[in-house]
């Protein structure tokens, strides 16, 4: 197995940017950038920006990573880079990428607006070709508005008061992902989606095409899973716009079948899961009539399946009990940015030691570079929309626009195996009385359903649930026997539903009768590890790490056998500013043997035999030397 971080040009984060549609021709632009704060938002032409002080990027200004480390407010701030013009070829394009800018951002190349993108979790580009000089150096300016106090927008754990309090941490301005160059041909690959179906055994195609020709093209494509080759074949397509054909043009759309093995696929080779994480890796050309490969993408899938069977998650048609962590996706110096892709091998590795099989990232659209290694070393992610915390017409348009562009950018990814759009009421507080925010979780879960058939999507995790395929619970009740008694009962649903209170909340809204549903914890726990007059807290505490060790195994003792549980997730991961409830601590030493956590979560210590399991676990070593 290859645990190398990736080829690539050098930068802050090694790997490329987009792991699904990989191009031979890119630029990272990671590094040093001129930089000035615009506390109040005033500067409106860029002469006036004095330029004052460097960063980098993509740390966002507020870590010390980024070498500015400002916590205050502030509600503006600008960047600057020159870079050298490419030598493009005839017809050849030059693409910015941004990973990820919070919150709002315009974008000038040369002193010419190019690009206004609203949004702080997800990417946007921008054609750049056009506003090129001749020869030397390009110039380009950023500028990224973020109201500080603004509850309208997406936000997620970002604090809106000046210091972070409770579980909230400090904000994210700015630049937060990477930025980076791309040289695109004349007519190019632009999009590429990917689903999979076990029932018909077989991979499902989705290429878009942009850009210009006169010809018909076709797409030639290429699969293997490690050294055997599955699939060599092409289709042919009208690209050119106005062209004859049956569709749209531009668009490739295929099912791609695969051998069916005709034994029992669960336990087939080619399948992904966490326990074997097999990788189907894709060429992909654009040839036109005269066999010149105009585009030449790298990109990958993988053959699994995810559903619901009754009160029970499956993975490739079989029963999957979920053993998740919470994430919240911070690192100690350098808040919601991982400082190299590395950290996230470490992060992945370290959860799988620890026995758990998934995580929910919490609060935040992770960069695509941890799907990626998690798609590799076989993780589970829920991926959960950050909540907005005002119910306003801004905030429905807003966090409704910005959810669209996340599953477009995730739904290719394996280890995503559901959808969170909100969480514990957040942005929605009056569920109970409000029809107009019952109908708003609703339409969340429908449009999701609609654009991504494939998973389950919880609707509102926590409780309030109006609509969703799994029943996430967030109870931190700290006295395992109330825990066992609480989801080990009798007509639990019933029970469970009319009579208790997790956190003072009902946990299902609307007519009793619907079919049975999978029960998660999907959050409980939270034991810290704090001494007396600690500033730190957690939802219980604990003084040493003996004592931490005992309560999470008599917890975890309590709620894994437990019939009526799907599964569950534990807060949290590590611990995060002043939140001090991890299994980790911020800088991710384990706060006791990971082999006794992993024997409390699992029920038994990962099999060292494994080649799997030795693998990630020698390369877990490696990275903490």
């Amino acid at each position: 197995m290859e645990f190398s971080p990736g080829n690539g040009n050098p930068g802050t984060l090694p790997g490329y940017p987009r792991p699904q549609l990989q191009r031979q021709q890119w630029t990272s632009l990671d590094g040093e950038w001129d930089f000035a704060i615009d506390a109040r938002a005033e500067w409106k032409v860029l002469s006036e920006i004095p330029w004052n002080a460097k960063i980098q990027v993509p740390f966002a200004p507020e870590t010390a990573a980024s070498g500015i480390g400002d916590t205050s407010f502030y509600c503006a701030v600008w960047y600057r880079r020159q870079v050298e013009r490419p030598q493009l070829k005839h017809g050849e394009r030059l693409i910015l990428h941004f990973g990820a800018v919070d919150y709002g951002a315009n974008v000038w190349i040369n002193g010419v607006e190019v690009a206004w993108h609203e949004g702080g979790y997800t990417p946007f580009s921008v054609e750049i070709t056009g506003a090129l000089t001749a020869d030397g150096p390009q110039e380009i300016v950023v500028r990224a508005n973020d109201d500080p106090s603004d509850l309208e927008k997406p936000r997620g754990k970002q604090d809106w008061k000046l210091e972070p309090h409770a579980i909230w941490y400090p904000r994210t301005t700015g630049i937060w992902q990477t930025v980076w160059l791309e040289t695109v041909p004349a007519a190019y690959i632009s999009t590429v989606r990917w689903t999979s179906s076990l029932e018909r055994w077989e991979v499902g195609l989705e290429v878009h095409v942009e850009g210009n020709t006169d010809k018909a093209l076709r797409l030639a494509v290429r699969m293997h899973a490690g050294d055997q080759l599955l699939v060599e074949d092409s289709y042919t397509f009208i690209h050119s716009i106005g062209g004859a054909g049956y569709g749209p043009s531009g668009e490739v759309h295929r099912r791609i079948a695969l051998s069916d093995p005709g034994i029992d696929d669960f336990r087939n080779d080619l399948l992904w899961s966490p326990v074997k994480p097999t990788i189907i890796d894709i060429q992909l050309e654009l040839i036109d009539t005269d066999g010149k490969v105009l585009d030449f993408v790298r990109s990958y899938t993988a053959l699994r399946s995810i559903d619901i069977q009754g009160d029970r998650f499956t993975l490739n048609g079989r029963p999957w009990p979920l053993q998740l962590v919470l994430d919240q996706g911070y690192w100690e110096h350098s808040g919601q940015t991982a400082p190299n892709d590395e950290a996230f091998i470490r992060d992945i590795l370290l959860a799988k030691s620890m026995g758990f099989n998934g995580v929910r990232k919490h609060q935040k659209i992770e960069d695509p570079r941890f799907l990626y290694w998690a798609d590799h070393l076989g993780l589970l992610v829920w991926e959960e929309m950050p909540s907005a915390y005002r119910y306003t017409q801004r905030s429905v348009e807003r966090l409704t626009r910005e959810w669209i562009e996340v599953l477009k950018r995730d739904w290719s990814h394996p280890c995503i195996v559901s959808w969170v759009p909100f969480n514990e009421s957040w942005g929605v507080p009056d569920l109970p009385d409000s029809a107009a925010q019952r109908n708003y979780v609703q339409a969340l879960y429908h449009l999701t359903k609609t654009l991504d058939p494939t998973r389950p999507v919880i609707g509102n995790d926590g409780w309030e649930s109006v609509a969703t395929d799994i029943i996430g619970i967030h109870d931190y009740d700290d006295q395992p026997d109330r825990i066992a008694q609480r989801y080990n009962i009798n007509e639990v649903e019933d029970r469970l539903f009319e009579f208790e209170r997790p956190g003072g909340r009902i946990l299902r809204l609307g007519e009793p009768g619907r079919a049975r549903l999978p029960i998660v914890l999907t959050e409980f726990g939270g034991i810290a590890l704090r001494q007396d007059g600690d500033p730190t807290w957690g939802y219980t505490s604990s003084s040493t790490a003996d004592e931490l060790l005992a309560r999470y195994t008599a917890l975890l003792r309590a709620v894994r056998p437990l019939p009526a549980l799907a599964g569950f997730c534990y807060t949290q991961f590590t611990d995060t500013f002043q939140e001090a409830n991890g299994l980790l601590y911020a800088n991710r030493t384990p706060k006791a043997p990971l082999d006794q956590i992993a024997l409390a979560t699992a029920g038994f210590v990962p099999n060292e035999r494994d080649p799997w399991v030795s693998a990630w676990r020698k390369r877990l070593m490696e990275l903490q030397r």
